[in-house]
C-alpha cells in the first residue's frame, strides 16, 4: 500500500498540500478548487479547538510495524515527521534542508534542519536518523516498510548534521519511500511497543487522549520547530457511519466531516454555513480475487469476474469515482489508460465460467463494515446474473486486517487501498493477492534501478498492463471524495487526505 507528502522548508505543506475551501459557498466546487485565502493571524483564533470526523480508527499508534492507513493518516507529519514529506505530489524538505545525490546515484546526503526536537526536549540528531533507518534494513526487521529499502547498504552520520545513504544499486523509489512511514525519525533507542502509551515524534502535535473507539486529541507542540499550528488542539472523531456523521456536522459537533458519502450531501448544498469539496485520491476500490485458492487461481475465473461486473452500476451505488482499469491512478506518472481491459460484458464472462467449468460457482466476499453495503449489492447483483451466487461477510476492519490481510484466508475481499504508488504490491508473491508473475517482478525490479525517471516510468506501465491482463485483481474505482467545511474554517485538507491528513494548517476565524 502506499506513500506521499511533504513540506517545503517545514511551513508550506500544510496550506500548500492541502487545496481546501473556507466555509460560505453552500455548494460543491471541484477538483483542484482552493479555499479562500487563511485570514491574517490577527484574524483567527489560533487557541482554537478543531473537531474533523474521520471514518477508520487506528488499531495502534505505532507505525513502526502496524498495518493500516489509518495510522498514516493520523501520525505522518503531524506528530511524525522523516527526512522528507510529499506535497502536491512532490518530494520536499522536511527534517533536512537539502540532499544532494551522488552521480552514479548511489549516494544521498542528507543535511538537517536546526532546531528540530523531538517531544521530549531532546534534539533531533544524525545519529537518531542513522538509528531509525537501521530499523528498517536490520537483517529480520519487523518494520512494515522494510522491504521498501532492501537497495539500502548502509546508513551514516559524518557529523551531528549530516546524514550519508549508501545504496547497492540505484533506487528511484528511495526518496519516495522517505516520506512514507519507512522514513519517521525516532529517537533513538526508542521502544516502539510503548508508543501507544505515549508518542515522541518531531511533529507539530503530541497525541494528548485516545478514547478508544471515539476519538483521538492532537495538542499542539509549543516547542515545535517549524512554522507554529494555527490551532491548539485537533479532535479526530471517528464516526464510521454516514447519517451519523451528517448529524454531527449539520449540528456543530464537527467542524470538518472527511470523506462524506456524496450521495447524502442534500443537508449541505445551498447551505450557506458549509462548503462541500470535491478532491482527488489515490483511493483505489479494489475486489481482490485470491489467486493463490481455487477457483480464482484460475485465470478464465478472474476475467469472468472482471468483465461481470458493471463498475458504472458500483460508483453510482457508491456516488463518486471514476473507472481505472489498472492499479495506477492517474495522478502517477506511469499512469496509462486500461479502462478497456475486461470491460463490462456478462455474455463474455458466462462463456469465460463454464470454460472453466464454473458455471454454478458460490463465493464469499470478505468486506470491512466501514464501507457502504451498496458496493457488496451491486457484486451480488452483476454477479448472480452471470451465474455465480455471492455471500457478503462484513467485519471490522481488524478482523479484517488478521483474517484476509494478514492470513490470507478469503475468496474475495473489496478494500480501499489508498496508498500511493504502491504498484509494487503486484510484483509480491507473497502479498495478499497471492498473485505471482516473474516478468512483472523482474519489470519491477528494473524500475527501481532504472536509470532514469522515464525508464522507470517505461517499465512501470508495463507492470500495470500486465497485472491488468492478467486479472491481478479487479479495479472497482478511484474514489472522489468530498469534504465538507463549516463557514469560517480554513486550510483543510481536501485532496489526497486518506492516507496522510496534515492538520496544522487548520484555522478558524474570529
Amino acid at each position: 500500500m502506499r506513500p506521499l507528502l511533504w513540506l517545503t522548508a517545514a511551513l508550506l505543506a500544510v496550506t500548500t498540500a492541502t487545496a481546501c475551501g473556507t466555509g460560505g459557498g453552500g455548494g460543491e466546487t471541484g477538483p483542484g478548487s482552493t479555499q479562500a485565502a487563511t485570514p491574517p493571524d490577527d484574524q483567527l483564533d489560533l487557541d482554537a479547538v478543531v473537531t474533523v470526523r474521520m471514518i477508520l480508527e487506528p488499531v495502534s499508534l505505532n507505525p513502526f510495524s502496524t498495518s493500516g492507513v489509518a495510522v498514516d493518516q493520523l501520525l505522518l507529519d503531524n506528530v511524525y515527521e522523516g527526512l522528507v514529506s510529499v506535497v502536491d505530489g512532490e518530494v520536499v524538505p522536511r527534517l533536512a534542508s537539502s540532499w544532494e545525490v551522488s552521480p552514479d546515484g548511489l549516494g544521498y546526503t542528507f543535511t538537517l534542519v536546526d532546531g528540530a526536537t523531538f517531544h521530549d526536549g531532546s534534539p533531533v540528531t544524525s545519529a537518531d536518523v542513522v538509528w531509525s533507518l537501521r530499523q528498517q534494513i536490520a537483517p529480520g526487521s519487523t518494520a512494515l516498510r522494510a522491504a521498501e529499502f532492501a537497495s539500502v547498504a548502509g546508513v551514516s552520520a559524518p557529523d551531528a548534521t549530516t546524514v550519508k545513504v549508501d545504496l547497492k544499486q540505484r533506487d528511484t523509489f528511495l526518496l519516495w519511500n522517505l516520506t512514507q512511514r519507512g522514513g519517521i525519525v525516532y529517537k533513538q533507542g526508542t521502544d516502539f511497543a510503548a508508543l501507544d502509551a505515549k508518542d515522541n515524534g518531531s511533529g507539530p502535535y503530541t497525541i494528548s487522549a485516545w478514547n478508544r473507539g471515539a476519538d483521538i486529541t492532537l495538542t499542539r507542540f509549543d516547542g515545535y520547530w517549524g512554522a507554529k499550528p494555527k490551532n491548539s488542539k485537533v479532535v479526530l472523531r471517528y464516526i464510521p457511519e454516514a447519517n451519523a456523521a451528517n448529524n454531527a456536522q449539520t449540528t456543530g459537533q464537527t467542524d470538518v466531516q472527511t470523506a462524506a458519502d456524496a450521495t447524502l450531501l442534500q443537508p449541505f448544498q445551498g447551505n450557506p454555513g458549509f462548503t462541500v469539496y470535491k478532491g482527488t485520491t489515490t483511493d483505489k476500490f479494489t475486489l481482490a480475487l485470491n489467486n493463490k485458492r481455487a477457483p480464482f487461481d484460475n485465470p478464465d475465473v478472474r476475467h469472468a469476474f472482471r468483465k461481470a461486473i458493471n463498475k458504472d452500476d458500483v460508483i453510482a451505488a457508491y456516488g463518486a469515482g471514476i473507472k481505472i482499469g489498472g492499479p495506477v491512478p492517474p495522478q502517477d506518472p506511469w499512469h496509462t489508460d486500461l479502462t478497456g481491459v475486461d470491460a463490462h460484458d456478462p455474455a463474455a464472462a458466462r462463456e469465460l465460467l463454464a470454460k472453466a467449468g464454473q458455471s454454478n460457482l458460490a463465493v464469499t466476499l470478505d468486506i470491512p463494515n466501514v464501507y457502504p453495503r451498496a458496493i457488496a449489492d451491486v457484486l451480488v447483483s452483476n454477479l448472480k446474473e452471470v451465474g455465480v451466487t455471492l455471500t457478503v461477510r462484513q467485519v471490522e476492519f481488524p478482523t479484517w486486517l488478521t483474517r484476509v490481510f494478514t492470513n490470507h484466508d478469503y475468496e474475495l475481499s473489496v478494500v480501499n487501498h489508498a496508498e500511493a504508488r504502491d504498484i509494487g504490491n503486484y510484483a509480491k508473491p507473497d502479498y495478499y493477492f497471492g498473485y505471482d508473475n516473474k516478468q512483472v517482478q523482474a519489470d519491477y525490479a528494473a524500475a527501481r534501478t532504472a536509470a532514469s525517471d522515464g525508464e522507470r516510468d517505461e517499465l512501470l506501465r508495463k507492470v500495470a498492463k500486465r497485472a491488468s491482463d492478467d486479472a491481478a485483481t479487479d479495479w472497482l474505482f478511484l474514489n472522489e471524495t468530498r469534504t465538507v467545511v463549516r463557514a469560517g474554517v480554513y486550510g483543510v485538507p481536501t485532496a489526497e487526505t486518506t492516507n496522510r491528513f496534515p492538520v496544522s494548517g487548520i484555522a478558524v476565524g474570529t
